[in-house]
């Protein structure tokens, strides 16, 4: 089949001229609880409108063009149009405050921002004027001038139907200039900056290019072999984070997927039935929370009904870890899986549409216990790992050969190192041709070269030199090895605390270890420099609830944390079970019970969910001291 996966702009075009006719569907979304179908053929009309508008506005190649929107088709409408002139896409999350928002608008020189809701409409308006370079607000939804009554704006500001109706009427006379800047994209050019969200400092613009996410796209088909042309693919993880834009997104333009937009995270479940995808992109979380809602109805119906999902879970082990060694199984073990099956996994399946493939996981480790149980059930999860500045993959799971605790493979076309933090002697450098299902390494630092390493930090020479050294090497921050050929991520080098006899500690492994509790939703480690390890616990609210009969009004007292002792034994019980299975200066020996869960509104956690260790540490430091003040507990 001919392909010309050059540049992001001739994804769609490559699908409509050599796979699919321009008449089938593309996106799918739900407007006023009705599934609306738009065809390839209408998106490309669409975006070229916009284009049109665009050279009209005297936009030209190496522009930057803002979007602050949630996932929908505007969204693609207006990245495919700016992508086939050659300008650059400013993805800017929704959840950043006004002041971030006003960096990024400066920091990147936007001309103009796509903005997908009244709320982000008026965060944009309260910093139009002090970004000199913004020269167009284009907002997606009706009556945006009544939002504008106490603002005097040196922007203009024009509703994106006005645009595309606009653009259509210059569309005739600029049909061959579109085309003709589509052809002069360059693979090397500058596709994208993504502002990572950081933990710590000001964000940073990661330039990627079109070469970036082509590479990366095309050496990840190459290893996970089962995804096909017309799949059918849910989005609702942000298009601003470079996991879902590549994965859904991009993915989708290159296969001429099926793209449906999930109306929200609640209704997530509902729209997984309705849209039934073969394949969805999602985080750890989701999967926690799916497998937390499955488990607890069971044991809410306890009796027969508990009895028989654990009976199943037993099978599905033993049938997995068989398969898993490259063993046949035999003829009762098969003929007792087919009974799992119909009694208890296809249940667990439809409620996630029935027709899925497998799941992409990404964004953060997935805890072992939790890969395990969706491969005792059946359900492929297959693990990712990568970085914003790694275009995003790295290393992805083989669909036949699923090493639990791992992030799979190294793709094609790459380089992976392990080296020493201290003494930066590289252990090893493996590649997807040198596997080796036996290997193993020490654990050190990820260092990454090959074609999907970023161009560098956008306006920031001096950093870029700090994470890419003179042999072309990313250091990508975060701590692993190989186990068995496959990559493990252990944590990220910020996140190591080293306690007061020196002990080094990586938090996120000891933090899985907790979060096995159903009754631990949150758990954030502190320990660096300190005697021993103590934490913050936010509980699981459905399961707090439900233990003790509370209601609304208990979640909402202003105390920030719990202090009723029934509750604090409760979570204590599962936390002195659970501390066996570490080391004893991993154990945690003091713990506070936040009432609400941390959150990016907070300002605790970056948009990908991760935990501002340095923001957490500094706005909560008269209760941590508390914690040291009082007397260790040996849990």
């Amino acid at each position: 089949m001919k392909t010309t996966h050059s540049t992001v702009p001739k994804l769609l075009r490559n699908i409509v001229s050599n796979v699919f006719p321009d008449t089938k569907t593309f996106l799918v979304e739900k407007k006023n609880d009705v599934w609306h179908e738009i065809s390839f053929r209408q998106t490309l009309d669409i975006a070229d409108a916009i284009s049109a508008y665009f050279l009209q506005m005297g936009l030209k190649k190496g522009d930057r063009l803002g979007l602050i929107i949630e996932n929908s088709p505007e969204y693609i409408y207006f990245d495919q149009a700016l992508q086939q002139i050659g300008c650059i896409n400013v993805s800017i999350y929704p959840s950043l405050s006004s002041h971030e928002i006003e960096y990024i608008l400066n920091d990147s020189g936007i001309k103009a921002i796509l903005v997908g809701t009244p709320f982000l409409f008026k965060k944009i308006l309260k910093v139009a004027n002090s970004c000199p370079e913004l020269q167009r607000i284009i907002p997606v939804f009706d009556n945006f001038e009544k939002y504008m009554e106490a603002y005097v704006l040196n922007a203009g500001v024009i509703q994106l139907s006005s645009v595309i109706e606009e653009g259509a009427k210059c569309l005739p006379k600029l049909g061959k200039k579109i085309n003709a800047c589509r052809e002069a994209v360059l693979p090397s050019d500058i596709s994208a900056l993504i502002y990572t969200s950081g933990t710590t400092g000001i964000p940073k613009g990661v330039m990627l290019t079109h070469s970036n996410f082509i590479a990366n796209l095309e050496a990840s088909l190459e290893q996970i072999y089962i995804i096909e042309y017309g799949e059918t693919i849910l989005s609702f993880l942000p298009f601003s984070h470079v996991f879902e834009r590549t994965t859904s997104y991009y993915l989708s333009c290159m296969r001429g997927f099926r793209l449906v937009f999930a109306e929200s995270l609640e209704l997530l479940a509902k729209n997984m039935g309705e849209a039934q995808p073969t394949m969805m992109a999602c985080v750890p979380r989701l999967l926690e929370r799916i497998h937390e809602k499955t488990v607890r109805s069971v044991t809410a119906a306890g009796g027969r009904k508990e009895k028989l999902f654990n009976w199943a879970l037993q099978v599905g082990q033993q049938y997995r870890e068989t398969v898993e060694q490259g063993r046949r199984p035999s003829l009762a073990l098969s003929a007792k899986r087919m009974v799992a099956n119909k009694l208890v996994f296809n249940r667990i399946k439809q409620s996630l549409g029935g027709k899925l493939k497998f799941l992409f996981s990404g964004g953060a480790a997935l805890p072992k216990a939790i890969g395990e149980f969706y491969g005792n059930v059946g359900i492929k999860v297959l693990e990712g790992f990568g970085l914003t500045e790694t275009s995003p993959i790295i290393s992805i799971t083989e669909y036949d050969r699923n090493i639990y605790g791992t992030v799979g493979r190294i793709i094609p076309g790459i380089e992976v190192g392990i080296q020493d933090v201290e003494t930066q002697k590289i252990y090893t450098v493996q590649t997807h041709e040198s596997f080796n299902p036996a290997f193993e390494s020490p654990e050190g630092e990820i260092i990454v070269r090959g074609h999907c390493v970023m161009k560098g930090y956008w306006n920031k020479p001096e950093e870029t030199a700090l994470v890419i050294d003179a042999e072309g090497w990313f250091h990508s921050g975060d701590i692993g090895q190989f186990q068995k050929g496959n990559l493990k991520i252990t944590d990220r080098i910020k996140n190591i605390l080293v306690n007061s006899y020196g002990k080094n500690i990586y938090p996120t492994p000891v933090e899985n270890t907790y979060l096995k509790s159903k009754k631990i939703d949150q758990i954030f480690l502190i320990g660096d420099k300190r005697e021993y390890i103590t934490a913050f616990v936010v509980p699981s609210r459905e399961e707090l609830q439900e233990a003790f009969k509370l209601t609304e009004e208990f979640f909402k007292a202003k105390e920030t944390f719990i202090n009723d002792q029934e509750i604090i034994a409760w979570i204590a019980k599962d936390i002195k079970r659970l501390s066996n299975e570490l080391s004893k200066f991993e154990r945690i020996k003091n713990f506070k019970v936040k009432r609400l869960p941390f959150s990016m509104e907070a300002g605790e956690l970056t948009p990908s969910l991760k935990a501002k260790r340095k923001v957490i540490e500094k706005k909560y430091a008269e209760d941590i001291n508390a914690m040291y003040q009082e007397t260790a507990n040996e849990f």
